[in-house]
């Protein structure tokens, strides 16, 4: 049995969970529809009254929400409190159009920091430790989310941000860090960084790392395990339903436990919206069910995964998302293939590369074209060039027998794809420049 920071909920009963939930949801719905002109008119089209809603069983009845609907409202159309009651924006990192932005009032700050605390207390963190928080601070929610939730832990907060990495390592030696909070791709980055300078896994501190805002596979996850010597969790959230902490893995790292008093979630067919039965694979839904300056109801997170209500040996009794095996907007069709850079990424890492590598999707004379840059690490690298040929074909056959299609693999030097602070940028689709 793991520790929990608020275990009343953690380990309350489903249907004390439940209670929670139908209470929250009639009076969030009511909140909405009094506050929200932009939801109200949705309901209104669909001839939805909030009496209608008297259970978390009539949220089908309700509206989805999309990111162009956010789009539509930006930026104040989803306000659902005076202005004047907000202490806080956050924005996402904004690859497309306008940017998310994402508003909180006192309670919303705290409240998202509590379900943080509960990912750090979930990693084996209390307030013996030392937190260094590397993910980008400002309008990211990444850094503000897990500064917050470490202080309410009590754990002592090295509040680096991301990049700088010798000052990172210098602090991380010197504090005796022993949680980091960063994006695996970061954390990778890390790892290589402390082996060339001639660190040893065991040199360090450090016994968690707290690790999300991009997609990363287990092969990833056993990499950064052995090159830092910790056991690595996975956290998950999203700006527009409040930042990271909206689920977290316990010890038993087999998916991530819902903060469900908070964030009621749904499994959906992305294709017809109906909703499907737990255990299925579908689009994730999230309806915030507390939030006050920004309370989305039913938001679409394009993410595909499956929630499983199985007996976690934690003791937790929070329902358990999978790690989103992809999303239902990034998945690229090339030739008719559906292709998802998870898959790429579990090649690599099979087949003893980093998960430092770049897709580019084109069309050339009618015809896609996947090309796959990958980095070598300074081991690998060879300046015989027939020798990185025999390696690109290796791995071009390789995932080829992944993928169903054949890309051509071009393997680069060390350091030459950018590291993400952020967001890592994986995927450069041409095609779209061109339709």
């Amino acid at each position: 049995m793991g520790r929990y920071f608020q275990p009343e909920i953690e380990s309350a009963s489903r249907q004390e969970i439940l209670d929670i939930q139908n209470q929250k949801i009639v009076k969030q719905v009511r909140h909405v529809y009094d506050n929200v002109p932009y939801y109200r008119n949705l309901m209104d089209e669909k001839g939805v009254k909030p009496e209608d809603i008297q259970s978390v069983d009539d949220i089908k009845k309700l509206p989805f929400l999309s990111k162009a609907d956010l789009r539509e409202a930006y930026p104040y159309g989803l306000l659902g409190t005076d202005l004047k009651n907000c202490v806080r924006i956050q924005s996402t990192s904004g690859t497309t159009g306008k940017r998310v932005v994402a508003f909180y009032t006192q309670n919303d700050v705290d409240l998202w920091e509590d379900c943080v605390a509960r990912a750090i207390v979930a990693a084996g963190g209390d307030k013996g430790d030392v937190c260094q928080v590397c993910y980008g601070y400002g309008l990211f929610t990444g850094g503000a989310g897990l500064h917050g939730g470490s202080h309410k832990v009590g754990c002592l907060t090295l509040p680096m941000s991301s990049g700088n990495t010798d000052r990172q390592i210098q602090f991380m030696m010197d504090l005796n860090a022993t949680i980091l909070c960063c994006t695996p791709s970061y954390a990778a980055y890390i790892g290589e960084t402390l082996a060339e300078k001639g660190y040893k896994p065991e040199d360090n501190k450090l016994k968690a790392g707290i690790f999300g805002a991009e997609p990363w596979t287990e092969e990833m996850r056993h990499n950064i395990e052995k090159s830092l010597g910790i056991k690595a969790f996975d956290i998950y959230g999203l700006t527009e339903i409040s930042g990271p902490g909206v689920a977290f893995e316990c010890e038993e790292q087999s998916g991530m436990h819902i903060n469900e008093d908070h964030f009621y979630a749904e499994i959906i067919d992305p294709d017809t919206g109906e909703v499907l039965p737990d255990g299925s694979e579908g689009e994730l839904v999230f309806t915030a069910l507390d939030k006050e300056a920004f309370p989305l109801l039913r938001y679409r997170t394009r993410d595909i995964c499956v929630l499983s209500r199985e007996k976690c040996s934690c003791g937790r009794t929070l329902v358990k998302m999978c790690k989103p095996r992809g999303r239902s907007d990034d998945m690229m069709i090339i030739r008719g293939v559906n292709v998802f850079p998870s898959q790429i990424e579990t090649v690599l890492l099979n087949e003893g590369y980093t998960p430092n590598y770049q897709i580019i999707v084109d069309r050339k004379n009618n015809s896609d074209t996947l090309d796959i840059n990958v980095e070598l690490t300074p081991d690998k690298f060879s300046d015989i060039i027939s020798e990185n040929v025999k390696k690109e074909r290796k791995l071009e056959s390789a995932m080829r027998t992944m993928l169903g299609i054949g890309p051509k693999v071009h393997l680069v030097p060390p350091k030459t794809i950018v590291r993400s602070e952020g967001k890592a940028v994986r995927v450069i689709d041409k095609r779209k420049l061109h339709d």
